[in-house]
């Protein structure tokens, strides 16, 4: 009997070694049934990131928000996810408070005590530390996957709007939102942020994930991204290139539309972006770099890695309210390297 008992705690072991499965998946109204979390919960796995609009709070009322969140707190799916996956999570505007709102957000720190609690990050954290909510986080032992979740709400410069003309006769005919990129070093993270990140891509891991509130890779979408900041943007891919940092990939939310995006820095660099958990949004804005079709429907984002093979086996993107693969790539990790 004993004999049996370990030759299955081997096994077991050995399954949690070989193979590793983040989901991921931003936009969630609390108010509704998420019954996506049931798709999600029976695949059962290792990590779920929340990328943000986590619950729609949108309110400058701390106990309304508190509220919010317990909305979500009472779901028993959520409850469920919580209690077999570890669940980790960064905030967008809904959750930060304020539609687009940035820097000059003025409850920003009732906002974060109330996100680090709901989220239990360990008083220990260094997250409670920071102008912001940004961390890291590593995934197993041996096969190291390092999480970078960055915070583009706490220090965000102020967004540069285009004239009301513009957005009402350019913009939206073309699906494309009310923003238009800086000419400036304007920035969302701040220049302390900007060392941590640096600093953090820089250490060794087999697989590095950005966590992104917003989408990055996409341009000109008119709404809020990376390629409103274009210093921010062009730093973090040349530094990278520079660096020869190999094994990332990027996870976005926010758009209420799902999309796997890809340019070449090198080797692919791809994003998956998931959204949303209960928002949709039919009026999908343009971008020149997205790889096959977009959905516009109820979606979450998956990162299987299969650590068996000498060439870990990367399957990856994204899955609709019945569990079912919508939008799918298989690569070696190799491939992700200089």
């Amino acid at each position: 009997m004993k004999i049996i008992v370990l030759f299955f705690s081997l096994l077991l072991i050995f399954s949690v070694q070989a193979k590793t499965r983040i989901y991921f998946g931003s936009c969630a109204k609390q108010d509704k049934d998420l019954t996506i979390l049931d798709s999600i919960n029976k695949d059962k796995p290792d990590v779920f990131i929340f990328l943000g609009d986590n619950i729609y709070g949108d309110s400058r009322d701390t106990e309304e928000l508190a509220a919010k969140y317990q909305m979500l707190a009472d779901k028993a799916n959520f409850q469920t996810l919580r209690a077999q996956s570890e669940v980790l999570a960064i905030w967008d505007d809904h959750d930060y408070g304020e539609n687009d709102a940035g820097r000059e957000y003025p409850n920003k720190h009732a906002s974060k005590k109330l996100f680090l609690d709901f989220w239990q990050e360990p008083k220990t954290s260094t997250r409670h530390q920071h102008q912001g909510i940004y961390q890291d986080y590593f995934i197993g032992d041996n096969n190291k996957i390092h999480v970078i979740l960055p915070d583009l709400r706490w220090n965000r410069d102020p967004l540069n709007s285009v004239s009301t003309f513009d957005n009402i006769f350019k913009r939206r005919p073309n699906n494309q939102g009310p923003y238009k990129a800086h000419q400036d070093t304007s920035s969302m993270l701040g220049e302390t942020q900007w060392q941590w990140l640096e600093q953090a891509l820089l250490k060794p891991a087999k697989l590095k994930i950005i966590g992104s509130s917003l989408q990055l890779l996409p341009e000109f979408t008119g709404w809020e991204s990376w390629a409103n900041y274009p210093a921010d943007r062009l730093r973090l891919l040349n530094f990278i290139k520079q660096k020869q940092i190999n094994g990332v990939m990027i996870i976005s939310g926010d758009t209420h539309w799902g999309e796997l995006s890809q340019i070449d820095i090198g080797y692919p660099l791809w994003e998956i972006t998931s959204s949303g958990l209960s928002e949709e949004w039919k009026a999908v804005s343009p971008n020149r770099h997205r790889h096959g079709n977009y959905t516009d429907k109820i979606n979450y984002g998956f990162i299987d890695i299969n650590w068996q093979q000498a060439d870990p086996l990367l399957t990856f993107g994204l899955k609709n309210q019945q569990g079912k693969v919508t939008h799918q790539q298989r690569l070696n990790l190799s491939a992700l390297s200089f």
